[in-house]
């Protein structure tokens, strides 16, 4: 079963991105910051990691710049899903090494199509 780690601060948000990761068939751990990502990230590498953008400490921009400078986490995509949706966000998140952008609400049909082409 392949698996998702979410880093979302947002109870809500991160309820909703586990339930539409689950029904895809994933098997998810969510954390609420970037140091709490770092401590999973070190136990196990994902399949594919979900991040939100306005995190305490670490903005996911930046912990996206860090997972793609390793070589251990490189290859791992990165979907980030922000409620900041402008042209500019979805550039620099792509800049920085995201394989997809999400806005936020996340339409389930779009995540499943997103996952397809990540996954396969």
């Amino acid at each position: 079963m392949r698996t998702a780690l979410v880093v979302e601060d947002s109870q809500t948000d991160r309820g909703l991105m586990i339930r539409y990761l689950q029904d895809a068939g994933m098997n998810v751990t969510a954390v609420g910051s970037g140091e709490e990502a770092t401590q999973v990230l070190d136990a196990k590498l994902p399949d594919l990691i979900v991040l939100d953008v306005i995190l305490p400490g670490q903005s996911g921009f930046e912990i996206c710049r860090e997972l793609k400078k390793h070589e251990a986490t490189k290859a791992i995509p990165i979907i980030i899903c922000s409620t900041k949706g402008t042209d500019v966000d979805k550039t620099w998140g792509t800049m920085l090494g995201a394989n997809a952008y999400l806005q936020k609400p996340v339409d389930p049909q779009e995540l499943q199509m997103t996952l397809r082409q990540l996954l396969g």
